[in-house]
């Protein structure tokens, strides 16, 4: 009878514990975690905006040629001059390349500003599908791979953050 009783009492542990651990997992949620840098990379906007961004720079590279080669054929010139011609042109030559200096601050500036303020949107409109993703599969945490020293694969959400992503926030129609 008394092995009986225990036979009961370590039962009810067992069950107890068990019972306990999966009530502290289910009120723990579910864990997953992206990797947020192929999130971004592999998300339909921020390619349009690589694109975007691409074109502006190329076209301020060749507007910023275009001001340099004018300068040095002023510069090839020079020697040709006479004194008072000369001193005229260098004073332009000296102007245009303050202009240039100029141009070149406030060209960086305005795209690097550009950058910053569009990835920003982007990591915002991430940070809002990963929210509202987790809200609706009942994910109790959502990580950043970059903090993870090991994730298992099974709690990769990347593909569904992605599909998710795009499937919100899709890209513009090309441009023809």
């Amino acid at each position: 009878m008394n092995k009986v009783k225990i036979f009961i009492v370590m039962a009810a542990f067992v069950l107890f514990g068990a019972l306990a651990a999966h009530a502290q997992e289910a009120a723990a949620g579910k864990i997953g975690y992206v990797t947020l840098g192929r999130v971004f990379d592999e998300y339909a906007k921020t390619k349009e905006y690589d694109a975007v961004l691409e074109k502006k720079t190329n076209d301020y590279q060749q507007e910023l040629k275009a001001k340099v080669d004018k300068i040095t054929e002023a510069e090839g010139k020079l020697a040709l001059l006479k004194d008072a011609e000369k001193e005229k042109m260098q004073a332009q030559i000296e102007k245009d390349k303050a202009d240039v200096m100029e141009f070149r601050r406030l060209r960086e500036t305005d795209l690097r500003k550009e950058r910053d303020d569009k990835i920003k949107e982007i990591l915002l409109e991430i940070e809002k599908v990963v929210k509202e993703f987790a809200e609706q599969q009942k994910y109790a945490l959502i990580l950043n791979d970059r903090v993870l020293i090991f994730g298992s694969t099974e709690l990769d959400r990347t593909n569904e953050i992605i599909k998710a992503l795009n499937d919100k926030y899709p890209a513009a129609a090309p441009k023809k």
